[in-house]
C-alpha cells in the first residue's frame, strides 16, 4: 500500500481555516522546494504538499521519461501518473486533507504531469493551474472521462520552442471537451511564465472556489 513517504516531499499545513490544499509540481531540474514560494502567492493560507519527482535525467528531477525534447515516454508517464496518483491520496489521507479540494499547480514538466493526472485520474484534483503545459499523451487520444466542475488555468507562450502552442492548444481542447472549465492565457513569449500570467492566474485563484 502506498504511504505519504513514497516520494521526498514538503508539506506545510494550511494556516487559514477550510483552505484547499496546493499540490506543487515542479519542472526539469529543480526539486520539491522550487514552486513553494509561488503556491503561498498563488493561495494565501492554503496547505502546500511539494514531492520530488522521481525520475534521474542526467542529474535532473523529472515526473516521467522523455525519448528526447519534446518527446515523451508515454506509458511511463502513464505509470508514473498512477504513482503520483495514489501518493497524492496517502497524503491526503496522513495529513488529513480535504479530498475534494486538492488543486494541482505545476510548470513545464510539472505541469505535464498535473494535466495526466487530470486526464488519467480524474476524481483527484479540483483543479489546475498548468504553465507551459502540453498535452501529456501527445498523439494518444484520452479516454472520455467526466471533467465536469473542475477548472484549470493555462498559461502558454506563443514562441515556446519546448512545449509547442499547439501542444497547449491541444491540451486545453481535450480539457474542454471532457467538460473542464479552461481559462487559457497565452503570451508572446517562449518556456517561461512572464509576470503577466502570473498576475492573471492569481486573479483566477481568487476568483475559483476552491
Amino acid at each position: 500500500m502506498t504511504t505519504a513517504d513514497a516520494f521526498v516531499h514538503v508539506f506545510e499545513p494550511a494556516s487559514a481555516p477550510g483552505a484547499p490544499t496546493v499540490l506543487l509540481l515542479h519542472g526539469t531540474g529543480a526539486d520539491e522546494h522550487d514552486l513553494l514560494p509561488l503556491g503561498r502567492a498563488l493561495a494565501p493560507g492554503a496547505a502546500l504538499l511539494s514531492p520530488r519527482g522521481k525520475v534521474d535525467e542526467h542529474g535532473a528531477n523529472r515526473w516521467f521519461r522523455r525519448l528526447r525534447e519534446g518527446v515523451f515516454d508515454v506509458d511511463d508517464l502513464i505509470a508514473r501518473a498512477a504513482e503520483l496518483a495514489a501518493f497524492v491520496t496517502a497524503a491526503t489521507r496522513a495529513y488529513d486533507l480535504d479530498p475534494g479540494r486538492i488543486v494541482a499547480t505545476g510548470f513545464s514538466n510539472g505541469a505535464n504531469t498535473a494535466a495526466a493526472l487530470l486526464l488519467l485520474h480524474p476524481d483527484l484534483l479540483a483543479g489546475a493551474v498548468l504553465l507551459a503545459a502540453g498535452a501529456p499523451l501527445q498523439d494518444r487520444e484520452p479516454d472520455p472521462v467526466d471533467l465536469s466542475g473542475t477548472r484549470v488555468f493555462l498559461g502558454s507562450g506563443e514562441t515556446d520552442p519546448i512545449t509547442t502552442i499547439d501542444q497547449a492548444r491541444l491540451l486545453a481542447a481535450q480539457l474542454g471537451e471532457r467538460g473542464a472549465e479552461v481559462t487559457a492565457r497565452e503570451h508572446p513569449g517562449g518556456h517561461a511564465v512572464p509576470p503577466r500570467v502570473l498576475a492573471d492566474a492569481r486573479r483566477w485563484w481568487q476568483g475559483s472556489a476552491f
